[in-house]
C-alpha cells in the first residue's frame, strides 16, 4: 500500500480530471506547506523583531522572488524535456536529461549568486529602502536578503530534484521532503530568533539550511530509490542540440517569472511611497499593511499555483505520448477545477480580512493599528474577487509550456510586466492629483492594487491566444 503511493502516475491514462486532481492534491499540499514555511518566518519575525526590522523582512519578498523565480522557472522549464521523454517510454533520454539538468543547475547557481548580490543595493534603492530614509528598515532588508542569495544554490537544486521527480508522475515524495523541510525551519527559526536572539539573519539562516537539507534528500531519494535514474557512461555523450531543447524550455519561462518579481517590485515601491512622511523620513503602516496582506495573497493563489504545476506535468507527458485530445480534454477540466478553488479560496481571504483578522498571524499586536489593517485590506478587496483571471493565467501558462510552446509564456510575463509598470507610475498619482505619500487618498492606493488585476488581464492575452493557436492546429492532425 505505502509503495504504491510512491509509484509515479502515469498521466497519459486513466479519468482525465481524477488523474488531474489526483497528481495535483499532493503539489498543492507541498505549495501550502510552503507558504507555511514562509508564514512561519514572518510570524515569529512579527512576534520577536521590531516593527522596522519587520518591515525590512518584508520588503525582501519580491526581491529575493526576482532571483528565486528565475531558478524555479529554469527548473520547471527543463522538466518538461523529461516528461515528454516519460511520455515516450524513453527512460534513457528521462536519465540524460537530469544529468544536463544537474549541469545547467550549477552553472545557473553560481551566475544568479553573482549577480544578485551585486545587485542587493541597487534593487532595495529603487523600491525606495534608503539608509538615509530609515537606517534600521535597510539594514534589515540588506541581511536578510544577502543571507538568502548566499544560499540560493540550496533553492535551484531543491526545485531541481521536485520538479524532476513531478515529471515523472510522483508529487509525493516532494510533499514528504517539504513536510521535513517546513518543520525543521519552524524549529531553526524559534531557536535562532527566539533563543538566540539572532535577529534577522536568524530567519535567514533557518530558511537556507532548511532547504539545503531539504535538496540533499531529494537527491539522495532519486539516487538510492529510483535505481533507474543513476548515471551511466553512455550518459555523458550528450550533444549541444539536447542541452538546448533545455535551455529554450527553461529560459524564457525563467525570464517571465523574473519579470513579473521585477513588476512586483515597482508595485511594492510604489506602496511603500505611502509611508512617507512630510519630512521625508519613512514609516511603516503600508509596508506591514501590504506585506501581510502579499503573504496571505500568496497563500490563497496557492491552489492555483499547484493546478497550473499538475499542467505542466500533464500537457507534458500527454504531448510526448501525441495525444493531443486528452491535452484538449485536460485543459478544460482544470478550468473547472479553478472555478471550485476560486470560491472557496477567495471567499476564505475575504473573511479573513473582517478586522484584519489575518494580520495577527503575521505581526504582532503592537504593530497593527488602523492604517495597517486598511492598507493590507484596500489590497486584498481589491484583487480577490478577480481570481478566475488569475486562475486562466496559471492553467493556460503551464499548460502552453508543457506542450513546447515557451513563447507564448515569455510574452503573457512582457504583459505583465507592461501593465502592472504602466499602472503603478501613473495611475495612482493621477486619481490621487499628485505626489503619493502618507496624505495620498484611499481610492489611490486602491488604484495601485488594482495594478495585480490588470497585469493578469493582459498576461492572458498572448496566452489565450497561444491557446486558439494550439487548438487549431491540434485540432486537423485529430481529425
Amino acid at each position: 500500500m505505502l509503495k504504491a503511493l510512491f509509484k509515479p502516475v502515469d498521466l497519459t491514462k486513466g479519468k482525465i480530471w481524477k488523474v488531474i486532481t489526483i497528481f495535483a492534491i499532493p503539489i498543492l499540499l507541498s505549495y501550502l506547506l510552503q507558504q507555511i514555511y514562509t508564514i512561519s518566518d514572518a510570524a515569529i519575525c512579527g512576534q520577536f523583531l521590531n516593527a522596522n526590522e519587520v518591515a525590512g523582512v518584508n520588503n525582501t519578498s519580491n526581491i529575493t522572488f526576482i532571483v528565486l523565480q528565475f531558478a524555479f522557472g529554469c527548473t520547471a522549464g527543463f522538466s518538461v524535456v523529461t516528461a515528454n521523454k516519460i511520455g515516450q517510454n524513453d527512460i534513457s533520454g528521462a536519465r540524460k536529461s537530469l544529468l544536463v539538468q544537474i549541469i545547467l543547475g550549477f552553472i545557473i547557481s553560481i551566475i544568479l549568486t553573482i549577480i544578485a548580490i551585486i545587485a542587493i543595493n541597487p534593487l532595495l534603492n529603487f523600491i525606495g529602502v534608503k539608509k538615509e530614509a530609515n537606517v534600521e528598515i535597510y539594514n534589515a532588508a540588506y541581511t536578510y536578503t544577502f543571507i538568502i542569495f548566499i544560499g540560493s544554490i540550496a533553492q535551484v537544486f531543491y526545485n531541481l530534484a521536485c520538479s524532476f521527480l513531478r515529471s515523472l508522475g510522483d508529487s509525493i515524495t516532494p510533499l514528504l521532503f517539504l513536510l521535513f523541510s517546513t518543520i525543521l525551519n519552524i524549529i531553526l527559526d524559534i531557536i535562532f530568533i527566539a533563543s538566540f536572539n539572532w535577529g534577522v539573519s536568524g530567519a535567514a539562516f533557518a530558511t537556507v539550511i532548511a532547504q539545503f537539507l531539504s535538496a540533499i534528500g531529494c537527491f539522495v531519494y532519486i539516487f538510492v530509490r529510483l535505481k533507474e535514474y543513476r548515471f551511466k557512461k553512455e550518459d555523458f555523450k550528450f550533444n549541444f542540440q539536447f542541452i538546448y531543447k533545455h535551455l529554450i524550455l527553461g529560459v524564457p519561462l525563467a525570464l517571465q517569472f523574473s519579470i513579473l518579481a521585477f513588476g512586483l517590485i515597482i508595485m511594492q515601491g510604489t506602496t511603500i511611497k505611502f509611508d512617507i512622511l512630510p519630512d521625508g523620513t519613512l514609516a511603516n503602516e503600508s509596508q506591514l499593511g501590504y506585506g501581510a496582506a502579499c503573504k496571505l495573497n500568496n497563500f490563497l493563489m496557492t491552489p492555483f499555483n499547484a493546478l497550473g504545476t499538475a499542467m505542466l506535468s500533464y500537457c507534458g507527458q500527454n504531448y510526448g505520448s501525441k495525444d493531443h485530445l486528452r491535452i484538449r480534454k485536460g485543459i478544460k477540466s482544470a478550468f473547472v477545477i479553478m472555478l471550485v478553488l476560486y470560491v472557496v479560496f477567495a471567499g476564505t481571504g475575504l473573511l479573513l480580512t473582517i478586522n484584519g483578522l489575518y494580520l495577527r498571524i503575521f505581526l504582532s499586536s503592537d504593530k497593527i493599528n488602523d492604517l495597517t489593517i486598511k492598507y493590507g485590506n484596500l489590497y486584498l478587496r481589491t484583487i480577490l474577487p478577480f481570481y478566475p483571471i488569475l486562475g486562466i493565467l496559471f492553467v493556460l501558462r503551464n499548460s502552453l509550456q508543457g506542450i513546447e510552446k515557451p513563447l507564448f509564456p515569455f510574452l503573457a510575463g512582457v504583459g505583465e510586466l507592461i501593465a502592472r509598470t504602466l499602472v503603478c507610475l501613473f495611475i495612482p498619482a493621477l486619481v490621487n492629483g499628485g505626489e503619493i505619500t502618507r496624505q495620498a487618498s484611499d481610492l489611490a492606493y486602491i488604484a495601485t492594487s488594482s495594478a495585480d488585476v490588470c497585469s493578469w488581464i493582459c498576461a492572458n492575452i498572448p496566452l489565450l491566444t497561444g491557446l486558439f493557436i494550439y487548438l487549431s492546429t491540434s485540432r486537423k492532425e485529430l481529425f
